[in-house]
């Protein structure tokens, strides 16, 4: 606990002063915002460590780590049913694939120490907790990462490191406090800002899925740092987290889809078909400000990112008719013109024409 404090705070601290001597690009967290942030710290920052850490005491670790491997498939389920987030096939199996991986590479039954009971419940809340943090993050992913990292990091590090100090735990020598921060600032801090970046493009189900190669991953460099024979557990997961991976990497889903108009405010570029609006000035390529997205209806490959959260299939959402009315005028109004620009042309002090033109 006290080692879990300092990495959380350490990530807090990293991505504070990243946000203080950063670039103002992305856009910071607002008063709308805050339910989400609170209810994701209170869910993946507090109560996921407290029921994990009463499971532990009535639990094997074995059996822990084995149900540890949930998360991925907890944030799927949760993405796809309470959130309506897309989960087509292909995503469930890759969430399936990983979790496969990650139950082999657990290998809980060369220790002999499976066990059922009380705890094993709380570690299974603990992985839905955790699920949902990760659904509850992505509402807010369009935020500035860092300020939402630095929140979470705070608030978590002081949530674990009071819980160990309450417990008569005492901290380390100084240095390795020091090192205890760094690594947390980095290989939580760094992290995690690239996590909520991913919920941003790709949806909590297939960020959580990428994310659950992680074991995999260590158990890859552990043999590489300490140069140990790969057992039979490594070489089975591998083709399960090879699959994983390949089915998330080059899932395409396309279809025919009405883009409701909204107006928020994120980091954007113009060139990704979404974002087309017209500027009185040159913008640098990636900027952020509040701006209107016109109803289009279009067809092309996407991922259930900040502009594809649309419903599928029948009965969700609004009518038949009115979706087909909403494709029908769609075009039309995407249409419209952005901005006119005239000048009048003259010669020798003649009148010669005006041109129009559209953009």
């Amino acid at each position: 606990m006290v080692l879990s404090g300092l990495l959380y705070l350490g990530a807090g601290a990293f991505s504070a002063i990243a946000l203080a001597f950063g670039k103002r690009v992305e856009v910071g967290l607002r008063r709308g915002d805050l339910p989400w942030l609170f209810g994701a710290i209170a869910a993946g920052g507090v109560l996921a460590p407290l029921a994990l850490l009463y499971g532990l005491r009535m639990t094997p670790a074995a059996t822990a780590s084995l149900l540890l491997n949930g998360e991925a498939v907890a944030t799927a389920l949760i993405a796809g049913l309470v959130f309506q987030e897309f989960v087509g096939r292909r995503a469930w199996a890759a969430v399936a694939a990983v979790a496969i991986g990650s139950t082999l590479l657990s290998a809980p039954w060369r220790t002999g120490e499976l066990g059922v009971s009380f705890g094993v419940f709380l570690v299974l809340i603990s992985t839905i907790l955790w699920g949902l943090e990760n659904n509850l993050t992505r509402n807010i992913s369009l935020r500035n990462p860092k300020a939402i990292v630095a929140a979470k990091g705070f608030v978590a590090g002081a949530f674990s490191l009071g819980i160990a100090m309450g417990l008569g735990m005492l901290l380390p020598a100084p240095g390795k406090i020091g090192a205890a921060l760094a690594v947390g600032g980095v290989c939580y801090g760094a992290s995690i800002v690239l996590y909520v970046r991913a919920l941003r493009h790709l949806g909590a189900t297939r960020t959580g899925a990428i994310f659950g190669i992680y074991p995999f991953l260590a158990a890859a460099l552990s043999l590489a740092f300490f140069r140990k024979t790969p057992g039979l557990e490594f070489i089975a997961s591998l083709p399960f987290f090879a699959a994983g991976a390949y089915l998330i990497t080059f899932e395409r889903h396309e279809h025919f889809h009405v883009h409701e108009p909204i107006v928020h405010d994120h980091l954007h570029r113009h060139d990704d078909g979404h974002h087309d609006h017209p500027h009185p000035e040159p913008v640098p390529l990636y900027h952020s400000h509040p701006h209107r997205h016109r109803s289009i209806a279009h067809s092309h490959p996407h991922h259930p990112d900040i502009h594809h959260r649309h419903l599928h299939g029948k009965g969700k959402g609004r009518s038949t008719q009115q979706r087909k009315r909403a494709a029908e005028a769609a075009p039309f109004r995407s249409a419209e013109p952005r901005a006119l620009h005239g000048s009048i042309s003259t010669r020798g002090g003649s009148f010669t024409g005006i041109t129009v033109t559209v953009r």
